[in-house]
């Protein structure tokens, strides 16, 4: 072959990889089947309800059973993608999986998720499939996005799966515990963006903060009842119930947002790129959070005033800005009222509701852009976009995400605290259908801790 053939070859290949687009193929979710409504923690805690409905867009609480965790969650979100998009798991390469609620502080949760999955499609089908799990607060999911988009660009002929699945767990009475939450969503990405092709340069901020974290705990042996003679003077323990700064986080969440909204800017040499997005995906910590922390990104893009507690709040309810939450937020938010604060799922939940509105409402988004804004505390942000694939409806018609959602099983204020403080041996849905953990090994030295589960048909 001669060098003019082959340079031809070569430059044929590229001008296909360059046609080629890249995205999410197909998407699935899950939210456990509890909820407690939000009305009765605000009448036990003393809160005034509408501070929580009206002021943070809070209604209901999704609240994992006894048999569920995070690994749970992870697998039923895998399961039905793979089931109702008939994926063969011989196509899958990746799966990543985003969480800040990791079962272990070595064995990724996704190999839990993995080895549930195959209980049902067959041992070992996964055998060959790279498996991880990706944390940096809530925005694990979007690095393991990220992540996945450039493996799939690399090898077109591969998929790959994206899951963030986490359990928002916070102390009780604290001013946290009304935001929290539970669920899981796991994402196609391939060469086949039926949903939504995610295409150009993202804008990242990074800086070092701690707005919200999990750190391991000491605690002495002399504070400890009954502690065993062998046991060490100090214990290290981890808990989920975050240490958190609540004002703090919306700030860092505000700094970070409009410093990877700049970067986005002059990453793809764009003005104004959010009056081209028809929805703003947000990371929402509760429902309403993502219409409050634009208002300045607002503000500065429209050159409006925003300098005292006055000026801030007259923009936030002026005609215009309400507006335009109506038309490019609000379709976003209304699965997080339902649920609560899903950590890395959240952004992709509130992608799926808005898509889920749209579809209800019959709107053609076929071409339309969507703008995302991810956080993470620690802290990162990172701002990207997409554009609505013109098959999204096939993908979208699978879900019948508000319907789910209405027919959960509610919880009474007693049993939301029991399950909180894990008081309960037998699960409040005893005829549940699905994966459930059933033990964790606690006789067997070389094995203690594991944690096995099993398929409940």
């Amino acid at each position: 072959m001669g060098a003019g053939e082959n340079n031809k070859i070569i430059k044929n290949k590229n001008q296909k990889n360059q046609n080629m687009k890249y995205g999410i193929e197909a998407a699935s979710f899950y939210v456990p089947s509890l909820y407690l409504n939000i009305n009765e923690l605000a009448e036990n805690r003393e809160i005034d309800s509408a501070k929580l409905e009206k002021g943070l867009g809070l209604h209901k609480m999704a609240l994992p059973d006894v048999h569920e965790d995070t690994a749970t969650f992870a697998t039923e979100a895998l399961l039905k993608l793979i089931k109702d998009y008939n994926i063969q798991p011989k196509d899958i390469a990746k799966i990543y999986l985003g969480t800040e609620s990791a079962l272990d502080a070595a064995k990724p949760t996704a190999t839990y998720a993995v080895q549930m999955v195959e209980q049902v499609l067959g041992e070992r089908c996964f055998g060959n499939c790279d498996v991880v799990d990706m944390t940096f607060a809530c925005i694990g999911g979007v690095d393991a996005l990220q992540t996945c988009l450039d493996f799939v660009k690399v090898n077109p002929d591969k998929k790959a799966v994206v899951i963030a699945s986490d359990y928002a767990k916070y102390e009780l009475k604290s001013t946290g515990e009304y935001t929290q939450g539970a669920g899981a969503v796991a994402l196609l990405v391939s060469v086949e963006p039926n949903l939504l092709e995610i295409e150009g340069k993202w804008g990242v901020a990074t800086e070092s903060v701690f707005d919200f974290f999990k750190p391991r705990r000491e605690i002495a042996k002399s504070d400890l009842k009954n502690a065993p003679e062998t046991a060490p003077d100090k214990m290290e323990i981890f808990s989920d119930e975050p240490v958190f700064d609540g004002q703090y986080s919306n700030q860092c969440y505000q700094n970070r947002i409009r410093e990877a909204y700049e970067h986005y800017k002059v990453q793809n040499s764009l003005v104004k790129p959010y009056e081209n997005w028809h929805y703003l995906i947000f990371h929402l910590p509760y429902a309403f959070h993502g219409k409050r922390v634009f208002t300045e990104l607002y503000s500065i893009e429209n050159n409006l005033p925003y300098t005292t507690d006055e000026e801030k709040k007259a923009l936030a309810k002026s005609e215009e800005y309400l507006d335009f939450i109506k038309q490019k937020i609000e379709p976003s938010q209304r699965a997080s009222s339902e649920i609560g604060n899903l950590y890395t799922a959240s952004v992709f939940m509130a992608l799926l509701s808005a898509l889920q509105v749209s579809f209800d409402r019959e709107e053609e988004l076929s071409g339309k852009e969507l703008g995302f804004l991810a956080y993470g505390s620690g802290s990162k942000s990172k701002v990207f976009s997409g554009k609505i694939n013109e098959n999204w409806k096939s993908v979208v018609e699978k879900w019948q995400l508000f319907e789910t959602l209405g027919n959960r099983k509610i919880v009474d204020f007693s049993t939301y605290e029991k399950l909180h403080r894990k008081q309960l041996k037998t699960s409040v849905n005893p005829n549940y259908k699905g994966f459930g953990l059933v033990e964790i090994e606690r006789g067997n030295p070389l094995s203690y801790g594991a944690r096995k589960y099993q398929f409940k048909s």
